[in-house]
């Protein structure tokens, strides 16, 4: 049975500004059982799902245009930058997990419990815009593979993911774990078509290894700099903080100190193995992109669609372009499953307004699609990189809206009791969230300032402008 409503009192012990109102995805809260006297291994199995669910974010069609750029100009070089980046979010995922079951609260709900009510709106309308951005970028991927496998134009591409509302609904009824099998399913059909991939290429793995070394012509390059910022602002993902810290409390395990300390334990093990998964996936991808395009003259491929045309006559086997398509399909419908929870835990979450499952699942879907379909429609299938690119840009700007109040709650004793962040864990978590925030400013600088006076700024500080 779920705790009551804390009293005024407890909640100015607590250190919440407001009593917690009803469980985070209600309908799902505290519904997979967590056996108490079971093994390790029996109580890592209850645990795991939702690491994977969470890892879709970090391995969507959002990271592929960044993955793909980045292996076609510079090799292997930027796969350091994919780790760091993927490291950056197993260290945040795990202090959204922390927040979820320590306190019994998401990530918004915590916003809405602790912040003014117009600190709350503000915070919840750019995450809605963050998620619409995110959902948009799925909706564009997953149209574009349509149109690459079966001709399907990307207007009516962009219409026919609405069905995966449907798929939320059916699977949601029948329990959350039928959803959890459906996105590791889809997460096992993309690494399957990238492990065919690179065996075709036959990639150079010293090189690879190499790669994951980070140098200093990584801040020497503008060029390598700017491609490096687009990977962290696409692999972190602010609505994975939201859902983390909800999805996380669909277990049911003992509500005390011992029962907690388990479940982050477990919990954190599941994030941190599908991360490491993400972190392959998107390995791959850069890796075939350097193996295919950079050392055979098209370090220029930046288009999901130009590496769909140049794959199978480069690797020289007529099916790598089908499967390329085939896992960017999987990738996308994959995400938009994920977003339309995300979706629900930020609405709920933040105003407390809850709609009917279909009827928010469907506004979701229409935020990402009507964009999408009016700008393909108006301004033609050319511009839908432009689109993509758009919608990292919103993701980067509603990014250190999401990690400030994670790391300011997490780090309150008077919020999370025992499990408070050490200082160890504070200064790297801050430290993290820094050079998170610094990195998306200067890739939003970056993007606006017009080329002319770009160049003249870096020109005044005695420094090389990006190209891009």
């Amino acid at each position: 049975m779920d705790e009551p409503p804390q009293s005024t009192a407890s909640v100015r012990e607590t250190g919440w500004r407001k009593p917690a109102g009803q469980a985070s995805l209600n309908e799902v809260h505290r519904s997979i059982l967590v056996p108490v006297t079971a093994s390790f291994w029996r109580k890592l199995f209850a645990f795991s799902g939702p690491g994977f669910l969470i890892a879709v974010g970090y391995m969507d069609p959002g990271n592929w245009a960044t993955d793909l750029q980045g292996g076609a100009q510079f090799g292997y070089t930027l796969l350091s930058v994919v780790m760091i980046s993927n490291l950056m979010a197993i260290l945040l995922q795990h202090l959204s997990i922390k927040l979820g079951v320590a306190t019994g609260r998401d990530l918004a709900q915590a916003c809405r419990d602790h912040y003014s009510t117009p600190t709350v709106w503000f915070l919840w309308i750019g995450c809605e815009i963050a998620i619409a951005a995110c959902d948009l970028a799925e909706v564009v991927g997953s149209a574009i593979a349509l149109q690459l496998l079966f001709g399907i134009p990307l207007v009516w591409g962009c219409v026919i993911t609405a069905a995966d509302v449907v798929a939320v609904l059916f699977l949601q009824s029948k329990g959350f774990r039928y959803i959890e099998a459906l996105v590791i399913t889809l997460i096992a059909t993309i690494a399957a078509c990238f492990a065919a991939e690179l065996f075709w290429s036959k990639p150079g793995y010293l090189g690879m290894l190499a790669g994951f070394v980070p140098g200093p012509q990584l801040l020497t390059n503008p060029d390598m700099l700017y491609i490096s910022i687009g990977i962290i602002g696409a692999t972190v993902m602010p609505h994975n903080l939201y859902l983390h810290s909800s999805i996380v409390q669909t277990r049911k395990f003992e509500q005390n100190v011992a029962g907690k300390r388990e479940a982050i334990k477990f919990a954190t093990i599941d994030s941190t193995v599908a991360l490491m998964f993400a972190l392959l996936v998107n390995g791959a991808i850069l890796a075939l992109a350097a193996t295919a395009f950079h050392w055979s003259g098209h370090q220029d491929v930046a288009q999901i669609q130009d590496a769909y045309k140049l794959l199978s006559p480069l690797l020289g086997v007529g099916v790598a372009s089908i499967l390329f398509a085939v896992a960017l399909l999987a990738s996308g419908q994959n995400s938009t499953l994920t977003g339309t929870l995300a979706g629900q835990v930020v609405m709920e979450g933040f105003v407390n307004l809850r709609l009917r499952p279909w009827l928010r699942r469907l506004l979701t879907r229409l935020i990402a699609i009507v964009p999408a379909v009016g700008v393909i429609g108006f301004f033609g299938e050319s511009k839908t990189t432009q689109l993509l690119v758009a919608s990292q840009v919103v993701l980067s700007m509603q990014l250190g809206f999401a990690v400030w109040p994670l790391m300011r709650f997490t780090g309150e004793k008077a919020k999370m009791g025992v499990f408070a962040n050490r200082t160890w864990l504070k200064i790297l978590g801050w430290t993290t969230t820094a050079v998170i925030i610094i990195l998306n400013v200067k890739l939003l600088f970056d993007t606006f300032m017009p080329a002319a006076a770009l160049k003249a700024f870096y020109t005044h500080l005695g420094l090389p402008a990006p190209t891009q």
